[in-house]
């Protein structure tokens, strides 16, 4: 069977006879892995390996399995972990036409013996890439697992357990423990990664335990766990991050990684004592995620070429504004990913650091043994850097030590919470940094918000009247034209969003905005002067995805209010 295989993906990849042997060689350290084998010796995408098994087995190949109309009645038959361990993916649907997805088609009784336990008499076997198959397996079982709310009507105030030797890679869709804490917990962390969470909030009041879960910057009520359960519910969070059970007097940081099939998730987790018990917040980082480039932001032509002009600069500071959660980070990771190349030296230093890039030093300050910005920033341009990214610039010394670093040939990255981007200036100014180095060392303020996409599935079109024109500040010409507003379906968790998209105000520093900064700090001077050289402000670029249909003049209005 190797013999086959490798002539036939040897024309398909066009590998050399030396490339062959030594997929050979690894698969012959373990004849049950082929696949994998041929994939770790970096020749070969597990694609290109799976269509060379579809020619040599005559099986069809379906890089992406459809889960729409799939049933699910059938889950309680058969163990999860069963097809999770041989990647057998059945996908049940009405009639004829169910499918049996399968990574590795050399063991054909494993699927006969799947298509006899749900009485098929007829299906189509595909091949189909592991992950996919261990999603699709995840799906169908999660669809048919308990909700979280009937978990929570089971709680009593009694009989709770915290297991102290949590495994905090384990995968938590296979933890099948009893203890109804535990399987509350889980089933909280692995509802709020499917609709997209960023934070989920665990907040007691007197009478009542509140869930909430922030989805795309907003916060939804989701469960009103009994009372009974507070302590539980905490101490079990706080067990998976290794913090202390015991003190409940002072606020804790602590995180935890967990494992949701092929998704790794980062939780940082924070508690303070309140009047009525510990609160507690976690926040969701998915480390399988990809980076977004600026291509898939959703910016406009103009913005998307003077981003890609601002970040290949060779010196000077560009500064992200905007509030905690407007995705500063995001844009720039996606300008470093955009830049990084080998003949690049890129050093970051972050508090924390968020997401982990390849081939970029990243520096996590650590105040406990003396790693501020400032000074990891003073180590940090004495090892030969091209590009320098601050989280963020919180004082004056690191809003000097990048200033120096700007004028002495780095380009320097780095974030400022104002409103706006002529509010970078007074914000520098108040810090105590002369106008002078400002205006010599600050090449571009890029102010960003965050918008929520409508859901296509539910939005509904109407005409905008004189009173819709007037609350946002914008030109009469929009008077009659037609935009969406949202309404609420399945598909968009009843909210009538889907996603978000970011809106930019790009604030470039010409000779006159210079000349300016060098006689006031004024903001409202300074973004007058950036509009007559004709800056697009944060209303007008939003304003311009309402046309468009891509989200609501009421979101516009909510992001960018002042």
């Amino acid at each position: 069977m190797i013999d086959e295989f490798l002539n036939i993906i040897g024309k398909k990849a066009s590998l050399s006879r030396e490339n062959c042997e030594k997929i050979r060689s690894s698969y012959l350290k373990d004849k049950s892995r082929l696949i994998e084998s041929a994939v770790e010796t970096k020749l070969l995408l597990e694609e290109e390996v799976l269509e060379a098994l579809g020619l040599l087995y005559d099986i069809p190949v379906n890089c992406a399995l459809a889960m729409e109309n799939v049933r699910d009645d059938w889950t309680d038959g058969i163990s999860k972990q069963f097809l999770k361990k041989f990647a057998i993916a059945p996908l049940v649907r009405e009639g004829n036409d169910s499918i049996i997805a399968v990574n590795d088609p050399s063991d054909i009784s494993l699927v006969d013996e799947v298509a006899t336990l749900l009485n098929f008499h007829a299906y189509t076997l595909v091949l189909a890439p592991k992950n996919q198959i261990l999603s699709a397996v995840n799906a169908l079982y999660d669809r048919d697992t308990e909700s979280a709310q009937q978990l929570v009507e089971d709680m009593e105030d009694n009989g709770f357990t915290i297991i102290d030797d949590f495994e905090q890679t384990a995968d938590l869709l296979d933890d099948t423990s009893d203890a109804p804490v535990i399987r509350l917990v889980n089933h909280m962390i692995s509802q709020a990664v499917k609709v997209r969470a960023s934070d989920v909030h665990i907040e007691p009041f007197q009478d009542v335990l509140k869930v909430r879960y922030r989805i795309d910057g907003i916060l939804y009520e989701m469960l009103t766990p009994p009372k009974g359960v507070q302590s539980s519910l905490i101490s079990r969070i706080k067990v998976m991050a290794k913090m202390n059970i015991a003190e409940k007097r002072v606020p804790q940081d602590g995180r935890a990684q967990v494992r949701l099939g092929e998704q790794e998730i980062d939780i940082r987790i924070s508690t303070i004592p309140t009047a009525y018990g510990e609160r507690l917040v976690m926040r969701l980082l998915n480390k399988s995620g990809y980076f977004l480039k600026f291509s898939e932001f959703g910016l406009s032509d103009e913005n998307m070429t003077l981003l890609n002009k601002i970040i290949r600069q060779n010196n000077g500071i560009v500064l992200v504004t905007g509030p905690t959660g407007s995705g500063k980070t995001t844009t720039l990771y996606a300008g470093l990913s955009e830049i990084n190349s080998p003949d690049k030296n890129i050093i970051t230093i972050e508090d924390p650091v968020e997401y982990n890039l390849k081939g970029i030093g990243q520096i996590q300050v650590n105040n406990k043994t003396g790693v501020t910005f400032a000074k990891g920033l003073r180590s940090i341009v004495r090892q030969d850097p091209d590009i320098v990214l601050i989280g963020e610039i919180r004082d004056l010394e690191t809003a000097e030590i990048a200033i120096q670093s700007a004028l002495t040939g780095h380009l320097v990255f780095s974030t400022l919470h104002t409103n706006d981007s002529a509010g970078a200036i007074t914000r520098l100014v108040d810090l105590g940094v002369e106008p002078y180095l400002i205006s010599s060392s600050v090449n571009t303020v890029i102010a960003q918000r965050l918008v929520r996409l409508l859901c296509n599935g539910c939005k509904q079109e109407y005409q905008l009247e004189a009173s819709h024109i007037k609350s946002l500040g914008v030109g009469e010409q929009y008077i009659g034209r037609h935009v969406f507003k949202p309404k609420g379906c399945s598909n968009c968790f009843n909210t009538g969003y889907s996603g978000r998209e970011a809106i930019l105000e790009i604030m470039l520093m010409n000779d006159a905005l210079k000349s300016l900064i060098l006689k006031t700090s004024d903001a409202n001077q300074i973004k007058k002067t950036a509009l007559e050289f004709g800056m697009t402000t944060l209303r007008q670029n939003g304003m311009s995805k309402v046309l468009k249909g891509i989200t609501s003049l009421e979101e516009v209005l909510r992001v960018t209010q002042e």
